[in-house]
């Protein structure tokens, strides 16, 4: 018996082993054969997404700042109570360095701000981003630029910034108020102080200021924004009386928006978060005017989105329903412009630039200058034409004759550099480049040549010089049928140009109705009413009882087009093409809908693009890249010493 019992017993645990063995390889089956720790693959998109989720692009916070949470045992008392949470946080911050914590700070307050609307955490998220960022006197230790904390930092204070100043509007859009004062934090308060005259911009007062960060822009093919410092807003200019009359302010057109950024400068920030009581300077710059700003001896670049403000100034815009009614009617536009505002149709983006070549952008016919708005979006968004070229819009009524509207843009390119630079001191003017799109085209050529008496001698038999009128009459005349090249004009560039006549004002239906339909200025008929009573000359009394519009002088057979059409762009004046053509056909046999290739090709230009595309081909991106290329082209010219 003795020797018995332990083999029992023996037994009886090599069971309950088998059975322990076989239970564990069960459990382990059930689980995938998986470990506490590991690790499994995951695409591209998942990783990158992994590592870059933060509180501004998933609306969760960072890694970074889940770190600090965690090993605080915090992060399921964000969640209960996000408020005590950070003002834990805040207690605990060493007085320097610690920048893990100051950046969860920054990042958690913006969160709590976008979940609450309460304002203060919104600014506290700016204050503690710029003291990480910018540490003062206490020494602290700056992110590194390659740590994606550091640009976070700064969207983080730009964002921050702008919701921490906004007004709490229920227009769906973010106005910044930029005035002095004492604004509450969770931890203290913050006192702002705030120059007014920064809110002075080409001589008018800068209000309503909208972020631009929170507004989406279509339209465009590219939004051009730079990565820097500070809010980006979208300001008007005032509509009340203007109190600084600079050079300039009243060629500013209507609805102006102007791209601006502000800053709110903090002094000593990192040093007084224990106390609580920060203090700094709120600051506006005009992106045209600056570009950096100086923070702790440092030079670093502004934050701007200049696309975001030109989508917002063209939104809605009203002009855009007014082209075909303008051409009809007449007059229109300038009942859009205010009457403060220069009213002989030329209008800058930005007040007068010193030292930038005058880009002038001439519409077409039954068109306005909104049409350029692709156009000039990629040029401002190209440094080299940005700080080299100010860009300038032509809008006339497209319905009048041609000469009077070409008469009209000389005289306002003339009124201009004569308010801009009276003695002569700015030689950037000297180099202007004019670019016209189809009827605009042709607005442009009489900009450059020299017609003579020849489009006089088309509507009379008699000397100009015998022609008896008042000197307002005689005035008129002479801007509208005499011509000589504007020394002043150093280029031309034509798009889609009818030189040699359009297609449908071949049809004498189609300028008959024209003519029926359209409203032309009193004072130029009144001028050659004039003209034609005191000679009795039957020639321009017969011009009198159908006086021509647009449409009839850009008809092949007319006698002023074939006129002009046999005058070349002198070669001092360099003068491209860029032509349309639509279809998949032989250029010399197609045409844009509206204008032949044969009309538009002219044979002294210097460069020729045709383009397979449409007459209103001036947004596309061929036709706005041979753009560029023309006017890099100027630009080295004239900084070798001009034309």
């Amino acid at each position: 018996m003795s020797n018995t019992l332990p083999l029992f017993f023996n037994a009886s645990r090599a069971t309950d082993f088998s059975k322990l063995f076989a239970f564990c390889v069960f459990a382990a089956l059930l689980n995938g054969c998986a470990t506490p720790v590991g690790i499994r693959p995951v695409d591209i998109q998942t990783s990158y997404q992994l590592n870059t989720q933060s509180a501004l692009s998933t609306g969760q916070p960072s890694e970074a700042t889940k770190m600090v949470l965690r090993r605080n045992d915090l992060m399921d008392a964000f969640e209960a109570e996000p408020d005590k949470v950070l003002a834990r946080l805040h207690t605990e911050l060493k007085p320097t360095d610690d920048e893990d914590k100051l950046f969860a700070l920054a990042e958690l307050s913006l969160l709590h701000g976008q979940k609450t609307h309460d304002r203060a955490y919104f600014l506290a998220a700016a204050v503690y981003a710029w003291s990480l960022l910018f540490p003062g006197d206490a020494h602290g230790v700056q992110l590194e630029a390659s740590d994606p904390r550091y640009r976070l930092a700064y969207d983080l204070y730009n964002q921050g910034l702008a919701q921490g100043l906004a007004d709490s509007g229920d227009s769906g859009e973010v106005e910044v108020q930029l005035k002095p004062g004492s604004y509450r934090l969770p931890f203290g308060t913050l006192e702002l102080s705030f120059d007014a005259s920064d809110l002075s911009w080409g001589g008018y007062q800068l209000e309503h200021f909208i972020s631009t960060a929170f507004l989406d822009v279509r339209g465009f093919r590219n939004r051009y924004r730079r990565p820097g410092l500070g809010s980006t807003l979208a300001a008007s200019i005032s509509s009340g009386p203007i109190s600084n009359k600079v050079i300039g302010w009243d060629r500013l057109g209507p609805r102006t928006k102007v791209p601006v950024t502000a800053i709110a400068h903090l002094q000593h920030a990192r040093s007084s978060l224990a106390g609580g009581q920060i203090k700094g300077h709120l600051e506006l710059y005009a992106n045209e005017k600056a570009t950096t700003i100086k923070v702790d001896n440092q030079v670093l670049p502004l934050e701007f989105d200049p696309t975001a403000a030109y989508a917002y100034r063209l939104n809605d815009n009203p002009m855009y329903s007014m082209e075909i009614i303008n051409f009809i009617k007449g007059g229109l536009f300038s009942g859009a412009i205010p009457k403060d505002r220069a009213h002989d149709g030329l209008f800058t983006l930005f007040p007068y630039q010193k030292g930038k070549i005058p880009l002038v952008l001439v519409h077409g016919t039954a068109s306005s200058p909104l049409r350029w708005g692709e156009m000039i979006n990629e040029l401002e968004g190209d440094s080299r034409i940005r700080d080299n070229y100010q860009v300038w819009l032509f809008t006339y009524d497209s319905a009048n004759p041609i000469a009077y509207s070409a008469g009209v843009l000389r005289g306002a390119l003339e009124n201009a550099l004569k308010e801009f630079d009276p003695d002569q001191q700015d030689p950037a003017l000297q180099q202007m480049v004019v670019i016209g799109h189809s009827q605009g085209g042709l607005l442009t050529k009489l900009t450059a040549i020299d017609t003579g008496n020849r489009l006089w001698d088309l509507i009379s038999d008699k000397p100009f010089d015998q022609i008896k009128v008042t000197p307002d009459a005689q005035a008129l005349l002479k801007r509208t049928l005499f011509f000589k090249p504007l020394p002043f004009v150093k280029r031309v560039v034509f798009i889609a140009t009818p030189q040699h006549g359009a297609m449908a004002a071949a049809s004498e239906w189609v300028t008959g109705l024209v003519a029926r339909l359209v409203t032309l200025p009193q004072t130029m008929l009144q001028g050659f009413a004039q003209a034609a009573v005191s000679s009795g000359d039957e020639k321009l009394l017969a011009k009198l009882s159908r006086p021509p519009t647009a449409a009839d002088n850009m008809n092949p057979n007319n006698p002023g087009l074939m006129t002009l059409a046999s005058i070349p762009v002198p070669a001092n004046t360099p003068a491209h093409s860029i032509i349309a053509v639509d279809g998949n056909v032989p250029k010399k046999e197609g045409d844009d809908g509206v204008v032949a290739y044969k009309s538009a090709h002219i044979d002294e230009a210097v460069s020729e693009k045709v383009v397979n595309w449409h007459h209103s081909c001036q947004a596309q991106p061929e036709v706005i890249e041979e753009v560029r290329r023309i006017l890099l082209e100027h630009l080295e010219v004239s900084e070798k010493g001009g034309l």
